[in-house]
């Protein structure tokens, strides 16, 4: 799964420009399911045909992840740019970018007045995105846009690398973990039910590939495949953030302090069932920060039995996080025995 994964991490797809990553996937799934398609939102929907009178789960994992988009051009030929999904200022000066664009990828680094020039009080300050810009080289607002344009996406230029410890960091990981664990398990589930593996479009600027294919697809169960706060390095507190990368998978019983999802009662009695089934270690979360696309599909209709199980993550929403491949791994092994339970 390590190159399925660093293949995923290393594609281009802020919210609502997914299709470098749906096409892996598309192309990772191309005969091992009974058929693939495209919804008008962009979402890609897979379907493993189960027997009549079973169960239909869906596996929703977000494609899309956190970025940027050219907002202006100044004269001197310096992008000014919004940001696409939850992103704190600190993270993004002097980050090395690519400005996506029709004719290809456009190498840039976000800068600032350097501190040899700030001022006491501003040195003590957060620099915020609007005081940033992206530089390409240009040297006029005309040799800029011959390059680029309003709108075009921005994407954070980082490597996919293994570590110690089964550990791997590179971009994106948020949520190419959850879409490499629904590759495999579509890949290799041979149960009774029906599952749909869906890759939803722009869940990190509102969950909404998830509202729409969870609407269309209505399923019995969902499970929403994604990735969480892993706090454990340096400047957290276990009571905080208790969740440890290479610990297991984590199933969530309650996200954004139920204001989000409050995992149902038969979800959480079946996934632990099988974790343990499957002698894989687990880990519980009651998080009271972000949601996932749980959120939106336990919602739908008249409502969907919906659960999350995500694997942890260090620093999380940023240009670059780390993950174990071995939680990776066993989420698999316990989504299949969850499917094979049914």
């Amino acid at each position: 799964m390590v190159d399925l994964l660093r293949k995923l991490s290393e594609a281009c797809g802020i919210s609502g420009y997914e299709d470098e990553v749906r096409d892996i996937i598309k192309e990772e799934l191309d005969g091992n399911v009974d058929s693939i398609e495209t919804d008008i939102m962009g979402n890609l929907i897979s379907t493993h045909e189960g027997k009549e009178g079973k169960p239909s789960v869906m596996l929703a994992s977000h494609m899309d992840e956190i970025g940027l988009m050219v907002s202006y051009i100044d004269d001197d030929g310096f992008l000014r740019f919004v940001k696409i999904g939850g992103i704190n200022d600190q993270m993004l000066l002097n980050q090395e970018v690519y400005v996506q664009t029709p004719d290809g990828e456009i190498p840039g680094i976000i800068g600032s007045k350097p501190p040899h020039i700030t001022s006491a009080a501003e040195a003590k300050k957060i620099i915020s995105y609007k005081d940033m810009f992206i530089d390409i080289g240009a040297n006029s607002k005309e040799q800029a846009e011959e390059l680029v344009s309003i709108g075009d996406p921005i994407v954070f230029h980082t490597d996919f690398e293994e570590c110690l410890n089964d550990l791997v960091m590179g971009k994106a990981l948020d949520n190419r973990v959850g879409c490499a664990v629904m590759v495999e398990v579509m890949k290799q589930t041979d149960c009774d039910a029906t599952v749909y593996g869906v890759g939803t479009v722009q869940e990190e600027v509102g969950l909404k590939g998830a509202k729409t294919s969870a609407f269309k697809l209505n399923p019995d169960m969902a499970i929403a495949l994604d990735v969480t706060i892993a706090g454990d390095h340096p400047g957290v507190k276990p009571e905080d953030a208790p969740v440890k990368a290479g610990d297991g998978p984590v199933i969530s019983f309650a996200d954004a302090s139920g204001r989000g999802l409050l995992t149902h009662p038969m979800m959480k009695k079946l996934l632990v069932e099988a974790a343990e089934a499957a002698g894989v270690d687990y880990q519980i979360e009651v998080g009271d920060g972000g949601t996932t696309d749980a959120t939106a599909i336990h919602l739908t209709r008249e409502g969907i039995a919906t659960a999350t199980l995500s694997s942890g993550s260090r620093y999380i929403h940023t240009p670059i996080s780390v993950v174990s491949m071995k939680d990776v791994e066993d989420t698999v092994k316990l989504i299949l025995e969850f499917l094979k339970r049914l």
